[in-house]
């Protein structure tokens, strides 16, 4: 075979690789909406189905949902991968316009909270359906401080947890999710005790930055 004639064979078979992608694609996402204006409500369905899911502790459920959303952003992405590539890419897109600022968040909503233990107040942020915990029943989560001259979880004022590792639980909403972990955190990494969170990482006054 002649070298025209192999880049002949080599483009037949990477056309036929790409024309059984798109099928497989096809099987795997063709139930799902195509645009975005009709992946939105249907992406708020599967928030609400995930949360109804997360509080009866049907993890096999939850999980499905978590994985329909994946083939949701997948689809609307023409097939390809980078789902989040950018703020552009579908799953980006569904995510933050399906948030929820300030409120406590659905299971599988991102959010943003205030939560208070003790005196340690502290601002919660929570992944959503496309988190980095994709492959967990549980979100990630990142606690950072409000007070910056009172005592935190870390001396940076900030702390995250990832890839948290318990059983479903009946009726635990995602800010009881939230006080049980950054509680258990407290009694045994750091013993009970706070710290103090080091100058360095407290907010620079506006003037400062200027």
């Amino acid at each position: 075979m002649n070298s025209s004639s192999q880049l002949g064979f080599d483009a037949l078979l990477a056309s036929a690789d790409q024309a059984n992608r798109k099928r497989q694609v096809e099987r795997e996402t063709g139930h799902l909406p195509s645009t975005i204006a009709e992946a939105l409500p249907f992406y708020r369905g599967l928030i609400e189905s995930h949360h109804a899911a997360m509080l009866a502790a049907d993890e096999a459920e939850a999980m499905r949902l978590k994985e329909e959303a994946y083939r949701l952003a997948k689809r609307l992405n023409g097939g390809e991968r980078g789902v989040l590539a950018d703020e552009n890419a579908p799953g980006c897109v569904l995510e933050r316009k399906a948030a929820a600022p300030g409120a406590v968040p659905l299971w599988g909503q991102r959010g943003d909270f205030l939560i208070t233990l003790g005196s340690m107040r502290v601002r919660v942020g929570m992944d959503g359906l496309f988190g980095i915990c994709r492959f967990g029943i549980w979100p990630g989560m990142r606690a950072h401080a409000i007070d910056y001259d009172r005592p935190f979880l870390s001396e940076t004022g900030f702390r995250s947890f990832l890839g948290i590792h318990a059983d479903l639980v009946p009726e635990m909403t995602p800010e009881t999710f939230a006080q049980t972990i950054l509680t258990s955190f407290v009694e045994r990494n750091l013993r009970g005790r706070l710290v103090r969170i080091n100058r360095e990482h407290h907010p620079k006054p506006e003037a400062e930055e200027a």
